[in-house]
């Protein structure tokens, strides 16, 4: 009697937790269990039934219609990348699903937790080429962490959960969810449960504290340390461990091009950004330092230049959780396979209070050379024309550093994140590894939807602007109020640059003839301003801050100005160049 009774009790919990409603409905529920409130998609045919799912629920879900479903995951990455959560794209079969794959490919390099959701023609039409039928787990595979094809309803619950765990554990990345339109039909019994392990899968791995113990003695015996500070430092929330790091062994820090922002560009110890447009002290003493500390970084090949002849005297600490770029580039001396955080928290307490003042003159002197060589005239008040420097310096004053920044791809992106001040962390969102001209103005109304309260900048060339254009549309129809300033040069000036150094200054397809920018905006309904002259800088872009909603402001800069410090391909870090 009495186990008839517990049978009866569990049977009736059990009822209360599962409902009978329909693989679309289930898709929305599955949402709203993960903390999502809002999603950037496009509809379409084989998608329908989740969009009309949608309407119902959209006191509780906002769904932003971008122009291009390409947006949609570049909102989605900005909307991402400064929560620090898994966002969420959405797109039909097909063209819908195939615009997807640049913004994955993007989110998959630069590791950006997106799930992806996906209509597919009905399970019995698949692989007879159906009307907007494309296998989109064979094409998203190769660029994402995992992809999925759903046919029936009940395994909805399951693929989601487990796709945001996959999204957001280890290093993330995007996944993908294709489902069949007869699965957004079908009804079953739902029930939802969050997914918290998956058998051989293991995300985080265990500290291992003799490897810590060995960084620690490098450290402490180093008298020429130098910390990298990479992508992986904001990921995991490692910002104010890394400083802690940095303070108590007096230890000098440049940052990545995504490791901006994890670190107050005015902290006494914070020498700049690395690379082949970064700065020239923390260029030229990577190959002078005794010990390398990179911390959530992969030494791709825009920070290392010539690898035989990158930091060979030096004895390199690395710390990164994915242990497939331990050693993939750079030899790892002492490996430390950890979370950042978790490992630069381990390392705290090891290491002894120390200072390194002749260390840190040298980075200085390194900062004059580059001031008087590059900076001084790219901030000439006198030259004949406006340039990008000069825009982004004051940008960077007027909002003291506080907003959020977000670049396009090319000359304006190495000026925007060589020249912006950054004195807040998550605030640097950029297309890094995959370099996708077009990201920023999706990007930067995802930002803004993200975070309503902050002042949201999109610098923009000309040419990348025109990539995506059309999201001015969803900008008009969201009131997102984000400022967009488009830096004109009426090129493509990074390739430009290139041609003009490495190419006899054959100018091959880069030069644009460019539509009327001001009127374009006006269009959509959007207040835009254009100028061309310097004393005309600073009140514009008051009037553009001052503004409740969004504005664009076009400024014509020089037209052949090129970015320097610049380290050539082919060359090592230590042969950066200050002038052509």
């Amino acid at each position: 009697m009495e186990l008839t009774m517990e049978k009866e009790k569990l049977k009736t919990e059990k009822s209360m937790k599962t409902k009978t409603i329909s693989g679309s409905e289930a898709v929305v529920l599955s949402l709203l269990e993960e903390g999502i409130n809002i999603v950037f998609g496009y509809p379409g045919g084989a998608i329908m039934p989740l969009y009309d799912e949608l309407y119902k629920y959209q006191d509780k879900i906002h769904h932003v219609l971008v122009r291009h479903e390409q947006g949609a995951t570049h909102a989605a990455e900005g909307y991402s990348r400064t929560t620090n959560t898994t966002a969420v794209a959405i797109a039909t079969s097909g063209p819908g699903a195939t615009n997807l794959i640049t913004g994955i490919a993007d989110a998959m390099i630069d590791s950006t937790p997106m799930v992806c959701i996906t209509g597919q023609v009905g399970a019995h039409l698949l692989g007879t080429d159906a009307f907007q039928e494309t296998d989109i787990i064979g094409i998203a595979a190769p660029v994402t962490k995992w992809s999925f094809q759903v046919t029936k309803a009940s395994e909805i619950p399951g693929a989601i959960a487990k796709a945001f765990y996959i999204a957001n554990s280890g290093r993330p990345g995007p996944v993908l969810i294709d489902i069949t339109k007869n699965a957004l039909f079908e009804v079953f019994e739902f029930e939802y449960k969050k997914c918290t392990h998956i058998r051989s899968y293991q995300p985080k791995p265990v500290l291992n504290m003799e490897q810590v113990k060995q960084a620690a003695a490098a450290i402490n015996g180093a008298k020429k340390p130098f910390i990298l500070c990479g992508h992986g430092v904001l990921l995991s929330h490692a910002q104010e461990a890394l400083m802690g790091v940095m303070e108590k062994a007096g230890i000098p820090a440049a940052s990545t091009l995504l490791g901006l922002s994890a670190i107050p560009s005015s902290h006494q110890l914070y020498v700049g950004m690395l690379g082949m447009h970064g700065n020239y002290g923390p260029n030229m003493k990577t190959n002078e330092c005794d010990v390398l500390i990179a911390v959530g970084m992969r030494f791709d090949d825009r920070v290392t230049g010539r690898l035989d002849a990158y930091a060979k005297q030096a004895k390199i600490i690395h710390i990164e959780l994915d242990k497939s770029e331990i050693s993939k580039n750079v030899h790892a001396h002492i490996p430390i396979h950890a979370d950042a955080k978790e490992a630069l928290n381990a390392l705290l307490p090891l290491l002894e209070r120390n200072k390194h003042p002749e260390w840190l003159e040298e980075f200085k002197a390194c900062d004059k050379i580059e001031f008087e060589k590059v900076i001084k005239e790219e901030l000439n008040p006198s030259t004949p024309q406006i340039k990008m420097a000069e825009v982004v310096r004051k940008l960077s004053d007027i909002t003291k550093g506080q907003a959020i920044l977000v670049t396009d791809v090319g000359q304006h992106q190495m000026m925007g994140l060589r020249y912006y001040q950054f004195e807040t962390t998550n605030a640097n969102v950029t297309s890094g590894g995959l370099g996708t001209m077009g990201f920023c103005l999706p990007a930067a109304f995802g930002a803004k939807m993200a975070n309503p309260n902050k002042e949201v900048l999109a610098i923009i060339g000309d040419g990348g602007f025109q990539m995506t254009i059309q999201e001015l549309g969803t900008i008009f129809q969201t009131n997102a109020a984000v400022k967009i300033i488009i830096l004109n040069n009426n090129f493509l000036g990074l390739v430009r640059q290139w041609q003009a150094l490495f190419f006899d200054r054959r100018y091959a397809q880069t030069e644009l003839i460019n539509p009327n920018f001001v009127m374009i905006s006006q269009g959509y309904g959007i207040p835009a301003k254009k100028i061309e002259k310097r004393e005309e800088i600073e009140s514009a872009i008051k009037e553009m801050l001052a503004h409740n909603g969004p504005y664009l402001l076009e400024v014509m800069v020089e037209q052949e100005g090129n970015v320097f410090p610049m380290i050539p391909q082919g060359k090592a870090v230590h042969e950066i160049q200050l002038e052509a």
